[in-house]
């Protein structure tokens, strides 16, 4: 079984020890994760400062092609990169599962080479000429989830370096070797030290955010560690981009018609067999059509098969981890014992690895945990509501405000909801549809700061203003 190394400054470092990464299908050993130490690191981070000095004065048009370079490296290995992630991550090869993920990889990374954030003339005028110019920032870290790793990293890591920035990458050490593979190919076309990956334990992700030589820390995962992030970061004043953990409300008006979205609402809730945090967690519909949608999701769910991810007609797999799926199965006995009517799966499956079917509760409200916490995977909660004023603001009694979707015959009526809920994006008849240009992310406890377009791209820079 391969043992992986870092990769830092171009070259790669072996460990002295590493830790067996396990496919949750089965429980068998895919691969081991190096174990770097903070020694390590310290040398990642000084490998990508002196990058950075050389990185940082390249051409705009010079990074640019660079990142068209890594999408074309990415576009060769992607095959290898799908395997290896169905493996360590569990999701299937199909449907939009791994080969999905490195498609969506793909994208965005094309999308952002193709960005530019020229020089913004404020004034030009007999009294003199401002300029507005955005420079690299430095050392980006990056800390990266267990749920969308590759595409993810593409996230953090491509705006960085188009921007002018070097980066330090520590995936999570439930899924780190598709990422050690990414920045593998990537290094094959970007100079020594742009990119380098450090992986191990929660202990170097902590070290990574209060190392002093990191002028920026971009972090997606939950709310609970993004605080410490933040916490971490206050001694040095780092930059911060946080996406956070969300539970998005889905709200089904009178109108809407069931048999119309019943597919959308199931996708939007169970992508990545809803281990993303910007899936539909709580849906509300209404009164008079709440049987109808129940029974169509319900039917829906049952057609869907659920297997190894390495099972070409698997449509959704395991849970990712032990972790989560103790948390999911302890989440719905509590909805159970509270009343919520189980409409399909609610037990694990009798099988090796985490395997737990698509699982629809309804008749549970607020105050049942399934509701009012983040399950993060195969369980949708369905609420029943009789007044729509009422709904959206019992929506927005949710700390999380990442997204959140309006279903309606009428879509500007379901506009004019919408734009009531306390959340970073909102789908119309839709949810969890993310694009590469248009700006993702949270408020409230969900995060800080935006991802994607050009938005994204100047979370990765500051801002010199040049008088004259």
């Amino acid at each position: 079984m391969k043992q992986y190394t870092l990769l830092i400054g171009g070259e790669h470092v072996a460990t002295s020890h590493h830790a067996p990464v396990a496919n949750p299908s089965s429980g068998d050993v895919v691969g081991y994760m190096p174990l770097g130490s903070e020694a390590d690191l310290d040398r990642a981070v000084a490998a990508a400062t002196e990058a950075f000095k050389i990185w940082s004065q390249v051409s705009n048009e010079e990074r640019a092609s660079a990142c068209r370079a890594v999408a074309e490296k990415i576009n060769e290995h992607a095959e290898e990169l799908a395997q290896i992630l169905t493996r360590e991550q569990g999701k299937p090869l199909n449907g939009l599962g791994s080969r999905f993920e490195i498609g969506g990889a793909l994208a965005w990374t094309r999308h952002t080479a193709e960005l530019d954030l020229p020089v913004e003339v404020l004034q030009d005028d007999n009294e003199g000429r401002v300029e507005l110019h955005r420079k690299p920032i430095g050392v980006v870290g990056s800390i990266t989830p267990w749920n969308w790793p590759v595409m993810i990293a593409c996230w953090h890591i491509v705006p960085a370096v188009r921007a002018g920035n070097t980066v330090v990458i520590k995936p999570s050490p439930l899924t780190p070797l598709s990422t050690i593979r990414l920045v593998e190919i990537m290094n094959e076309v970007l100079p020594p030290g742009v990119v380098n990956i450090i992986t191990g334990e929660n202990n170097i992700g902590a070290a990574l955010s209060a190392h002093p030589g990191i002028a920026k820390m971009t972090f997606t995962g939950s709310t609970e560690t993004g605080k410490k992030v933040m916490a971490s970061a206050v001694a040095t004043l780092k930059r911060l981009t946080l996406e956070l953990g969300g539970n998005d409300a889905g709200i089904v008006l009178p109108d809407a018609d069931p048999k119309a979205i019943v597919e959308g609402l199931f996708w939007g809730a169970f992508i990545n067999n809803g281990q993303t945090c910007a899936a539909l967690k709580r849906l509300y519909v209404h009164d008079s059509i709440y049987e109808e949608v129940c029974r169509g999701l319900a039917d829906y769910a049952s057609k869907i098969a659920v297997g190894d991810g390495l099972d070409e007609t698997s449509i959704l797999g395991p849970i990712q981890n032990e972790m989560q799926f103790n948390k999911v199965r302890e989440l719905v006995d509590d909805a159970r014992a509270n009343g919520g009517r189980i409409l399909t799966g609610g037990a694990p499956m009798d099988r090796p690895g985490y395997f737990y079917p698509i699982t629809l509760v309804a008749d549970v409200d607020h105050g049942v945990r399934l509701v009012d916490e983040e399950q993060f995977g195969p369980a949708l909660p369905i609420i029943r509501y009789s007044n729509v004023d009422e709904v959206i603001a019992r929506a927005n009694q949710n700390p999380a405000g990442l997204g959140g979707s309006v279903w309606s015959a009428d879509a500007q009526k379901a506009k004019r909801y919408a734009m009531q809920l306390e959340c970073g994006s909102v789908w119309i008849n839709k949810h969890g549809t993310i694009q590469p240009n248009a700006p993702f992310g949270g408020v409230k406890q969900s995060g800080m700061g935006v991802e994607f377009g050009a938005e994204g791209l100047k979370e990765f820079t500051t801002i010199q203003t040049v008088l004259s």
